[in-house]
């Protein structure tokens, strides 16, 4: 890919679109374009850390999986920030999996090269940093409202947060699929989702959910979203 193309393509991506010229140029050598395709494994839990995505469009979850064998989503990933926060933590092996939940296009990077340029102590570390943080809070907002709140609560926020880097109103997700990722069963989130529809919310389908009303999602979504969306504004004012 030409040099301009790459570059276009990276500034899709709201940690690289932050950096300053120079901190851009010295990754710019080390990021390579790859696509992501729907169901896509990018790590699998306890495996060797070897690249970091920072995905330009899509969608990943980053996954947790018990010793039964259920799996829930503890977090997801779009255009405003980093597959792979271990690496720059020091770990050499993933402690979850992510695996690509919306098809998109990412810029690849070798954990060893992220790791150099983290220690340069550029504004790219400092971002990084920061994008920890935000991540942290999405991780530990999953834990309170998986305890507290309800499935329709849940549903909402899950749907906001995953419209917030969908970049479309056409979601291409069955019921089956977001059981998994809220770690629930399906017939409570057809439950949930028939209520959201009759409320005008979303309109559903076979494998597929259309956003109607967003202001209507947030106003019955648990306020679980809303700080985490804050936190998330937070950080990509902090490099601008």
């Amino acid at each position: 890919m030409p040099v301009h193309e790459k570059a276009s393509l990276s500034m899709r991506n709201r940690i690289l679109a932050a950096l300053p010229r120079q901190d851009y140029q010295n990754l710019l050598n080390h990021l390579e374009p790859v696509s992501v395709t729907r169901n896509q494994s990018l790590y699998e839990s306890g495996e060797p850390i070897k690249y970091a995505y920072f995905l330009t469009s899509g969608v990943v979850s980053l996954l947790w999986t018990t010793a039964k064998g259920v799996t829930v989503e503890v977090a997801m990933v779009g255009s405003e920030g980093m597959v792979g926060i271990p690496i720059i933590l020091g770990a050499e092996t993933m402690p979850m999996s992510a695996v690509v939940q919306i098809a998109g296009k990412a810029m690849r990077m070798k954990a060893t090269a992220i790791k150099e340029e983290f220690r340069r102590g550029s504004l790219f570390h400092d971002l990084l940093l920061r994008y920890t943080q935000a991540l942290s809070v999405q991780v530990s907002l999953s834990v309170v409202c998986n305890r507290l709140h309800t499935l329709e609560e849940r549903l909402c926020r899950w749907l906001l947060m995953i419209h917030d880097r969908a970049e479309t109103n056409e979601l291409m997700l069955t019921h089956e699929f977001i059981a998994g990722m809220l770690g629930v069963r399906r017939s409570g989130v057809t439950i949930a989702a028939r209520l959201l529809q009759n409320m005008g919310l979303i309109r559903y389908t076979r494998g597929r959910i259309t956003i109607l009303n967003r202001q209507g999602l947030e106003s019955v979504s648990c306020e679980c979203y809303r700080i985490g969306r804050e936190e998330f504004d937070c950080f990509l004012a902090f490099g601008q």
